[in-house]
């Protein structure tokens, strides 16, 4: 096969880091001894804080961003619509604009591809949706609350992936879990702290934050009944501000908390 014109294409030698393979330089075929070499840089710890994701995606030269970003808006759509089972690299190829050979140039494959989309959402919901200042309940889970719903309503289709993943059975996320209880439970810590002060009411810390998961995340997962209720057009955005004034109310009253 001839080299594309692009400069930015270029034939790849694949390295693994954080688990992620990468192209580099060199040709690159897989046997069975970079596949092993690939399963053994995997992460051993999965207690260990979670790394930002670190692949072909967040790794990409100056001359390559335009590509990448196309393979990026590709993918999350296709993985986001079909989970990673049901796409291929094909239709992530055809939605990018290229060719399936051009697309290998610069993945590996799609489980490499998926997994650190998977990882970007699950480091950005630690980074952003934590608690900064647990010193007054209302202020916090306020914030927290619209924070959770500014992400379901500004990006559904990363919301959905891990929602995908979920209805797949979640094979794909075991090192992420002891990661995301040792996370909530520093938030259910903040949470008993408040109740134990007499902050809020007495209840069952863990229940609320997965009861407001699920009040949030609906807006990405079930967009298209929420337009359907509301009598909004497919494409019309959310008036966010009456929804997370309701959510936000509905929380504190719930939990004893003077707005």
């Amino acid at each position: 096969m001839p080299r594309p014109r692009d400069a930015g294409m270029a034939c790849g030698h694949a390295r693994s880091t954080g688990g992620i393979t990468i192209v580099t330089d060199r040709a690159y075929r897989r046997t069975p001894a970079t596949m092993n070499a690939e399963t053994a840089a995997l992460p051993t710890s999965t207690a260990q804080e979670m790394p930002a994701p670190d692949g072909p995606l967040s790794r990409a030269r100056p001359g390559r961003e335009r590509i990448m970003a196309a393979i990026r808006t590709a993918a999350v759509t296709e993985f986001s619509l079909h989970g990673l089972k049901g796409t291929s690299t094909q239709a992530i190829a055809a939605r990018a604009g290229l060719t399936k050979p051009q697309l290998h140039y610069y993945i590996a494959g799609k489980e490499e591809l998926y997994e650190e989309l998977l990882m970007q959402v699950l480091h950005a919901w630690k980074v952003v949706f934590s608690f900064e200042d647990a010193s007054d309940p209302a202020t916090v889970l306020g914030d927290y609350i619209r924070k959770k719903l500014d992400h379901a309503i500004d990006s559904p289709e990363m919301s959905r992936i891990f929602t995908r993943e979920i209805l797949d059975g979640g094979r794909n996320l075991d090192r992420y879990w002891p990661n995301a209880r040792a996370w909530t439970q520093k938030k259910i810590d903040v949470i008993n702290g408040w109740i134990a002060r007499g902050q809020m009411r007495p209840l069952d810390a863990r229940i609320l934050l997965m009861h407001i998961w699920a009040m949030t995340q609906s807006y990405a997962d079930y967009a298209i009944q929420t337009r359907v209720m509301l009598g909004l057009p497919p494409d019309a955005p959310f008036d966010r501000e009456p929804i997370g004034r309701e959510l936000v109310a509905f929380v504190l009253h719930g939990c004893g908390i003077e707005a």
